[in-house]
Order: C-alpha cells, then structure tokens, then sequence
C-alpha cells in the first residue's frame, strides 16, 4: 500500500502559506503483530495546530520538518493482525494529515459507536472541539440559570457548541462572530439570545455592552486579548473568563501580541481567567461523550461541518481558517 500525506516543509512564520507543506507517498507495509491499519476518511483542520508548526515548544511538542501535521481523524480498519479490531470497524484516531494510520496494538484509536450520528462528528462536536467547549464552560466557567455568556469564534466548532451548552444550562448567550450569515444561523438555528457581526462594529465594546446590558457573567474566548482587554470592564461581579483559544496572536511575533489593560477589573470585580487544555480531562471524556450524545439526539446540540475534498485541498484549508473562511467545524473528505 502507498501511503500519501502532507507534511511540514518550511517552519511558519507569520500568516501560514500553503508552500509551507507538501503532499509525499511513502510505502505502507502491511500490519505487524497486534497492529491495525485505518484508512482515514475524514481529517480535523484545526487553528490550535499553528503553534505546533513554527518550531517552537508549546503545552504539545512542535511538529519537526518532514513530518506529518497532526489532527484528529476518522477511519475505517482495512487491514487487522489484532482480533479487537475487526476489519470495517469505523475507528476515531490521530493519525495527521495522511490517507492511512498505523496503530500498534489498537491504541490510539477509539471505537465509533453504530447509531444515526455521522462518523465524521466523533472529531467534531463529539471530539476535541466539542470536549473543549464542555468542560470549558461547564468546569471552568460555571454558567447558572440567568447569567449571560459571551462567546467568541460562536460560529466555530468549538464557540457553536460552547454557547449551546450555555443555553442547556438555563444561560443566556450572546456571541460573536464574522459576517451576516454566521449571526443568522446562531440565532435562528442554534438558539443565541443576540449575535455581533464583529465584522460590521467598529467599537467591539460598545457592542457588547449594547447586547449585554446588564453585563457578561461568562466570556468564553478563541480570540486572544485584543477581545479580552474590551470586554474586562463590561464583566460582572465575580465573573469567569475561559480561555480557549488565541486565534488573533498565532501568527502574530512576540512583540506584536496585544497585552492587557484592564487589569483593574479583576480587582473591582473580583474576576476570575483560566486557560484550559482538554486533555487534562481525559479521565472525563466518557461521561462527556454520553452527555454530549444525548443533546445531539434531543435536538438541543446543532453542529455545522465545513467539508473540502482531498489530501490537496488541505494546506489551503488551513490558511483560509486565519482569514475567516471557515463555518463549522473544517474537515477534508479523504475518500469519498
């Protein structure tokens, strides 16, 4: 079998470009004892992985040049020397940017339940995004009924699902994301109480406090503190800032980031800010994964996909996620 695959060519810096990978093949040869080979169906694209390609250590270890780009992925077994993993099983793994994967002796691979929810959603709403948003905001952020959260990236996988939840837990929600179309499907499909088109508003300050007026007792945040510094002073009293993401500072320099402000805030108002990694919660996954099942098939939990096709589409994917073209979670369909 040949296996084909993108990997690091250049270390990025700045703006991702997509002569910053490259598609190679290499030879798969067939599974050793225990071991099972997946051919992957779907792949993540995933802003969180900018960090991973420059080079420099972050809470994961960076992707060396000539390696393949790490994401999430969603297979069938094709080939099994290891009786607990049958061939056509549908697996969840984290085999990269490849066609195939390699697991020795079954690990690293989760088994995707039978049942009317797409295989493609369990590196999804049913994956790391997804986890991020539940224990994100139910653990760190502690919404309660009547409280109003405030969401940014609310059209991403993980801010769709992270403002959800705030409404299954009694809260109110407001998010914030780019363009019309994105602020319709969160208000008429999912539920938000209001949507800022961050796009339209000059002043990110001013809207908020317009959509919040009585303030923001959760911020649920992607962005990074060019948001966070704004919203510090709209906050409430003994209110909780989830960190996320960084969307605005992965491809900025050091010396280029925004620092924060207000930092008064968390005195006046007692405030609380913490950054989350999911995988500290591992331990936790299974009883996410029933919870999370459950909303999706009462209705209550909505996700939207972003799918291209083929290993080529995906360096392009990745750059389009900093410029705004992403809606949904963003995934390429390896085999059709």
């Amino acid at each position: 079998m040949i296996n084909r695959r993108v990997v690091l060519a250049a270390h990025v810096s700045g703006m991702p470009r997509e002569s910053d990978f490259r598609i190679d093949a290499v030879d798969q040869p067939p599974p050793g004892e225990g071991e099972v080979v997946v051919r992957n169906h779907y792949v993540s694209v995933d802003p969180g992985m900018r960090g991973r390609l420059s080079g420099e250590a972050s809470y994961t270890a960076p992707v060396p040049l000539g390696d393949v780009v790490g994401s999430a992925t969603v297979g069938r077994v094709i080939a099994s020397n290891n009786d607990a993993w049958p061939v056509g099983e549908w697996v969840a793994g984290a085999f990269g940017w490849q066609e195939l994967g390699l697991s020795p002796g079954g690990r690293g691979i989760r088994r995707i339940p039978e049942g009317p929810i797409p295989p493609s959603a369990h590196i999804g709403v049913l994956g790391i995004p997804g986890l991020t948003a539940y224990f994100g905001l139910l653990d760190i952020g502690q919404p309660k009924p009547g409280e109003t959260v405030l969401v940014s990236t609310a059209a991403g996988a993980v801010g769709s699902a992270a403002g959800q939840i705030a409404r299954i837990n009694g809260a109110s929600t407001v998010g914030i994301a780019g363009g019309q179309a994105k602020c319709r499907w969160l208000t008429e499909e999912l539920g938000f109480d209001a949507a800022i088109d961050r796009l339209a508003e000059p002043d990110m300050a001013a809207a908020v406090a317009r959509e919040c007026p009585d303030g923001v007792d959760v911020f649920f945040d992607n962005v990074g503190n060019s948001l966070i510094d704004p919203i510090l002073p709209l906050m409430r009293q003994h209110g909780r800032l989830v960190i996320s993401g960084q969307t605005a500072d992965y491809n900025l320099g050091r010396e280029e980031r925004v620092g924060l402000k207000n930092t008064r805030s968390f005195i006046t108002a007692r405030l609380k800010m913490q950054g989350l990694v999911v995988f500290d919660y591992a331990r936790e996954f299974s009883k996410a994964w029933t919870e999370l099942t459950g909303w999706i098939q009462d209705g209550r939990l909505k996700y939207r996909e972003d799918i291209v096709d083929g290993l080529e589409s995906l360096p392009a994917a990745f750059v389009g996620l900093f410029q705004g073209q992403n809606f949904g979670r963003k995934l390429a369909r390896l085999v059709s």
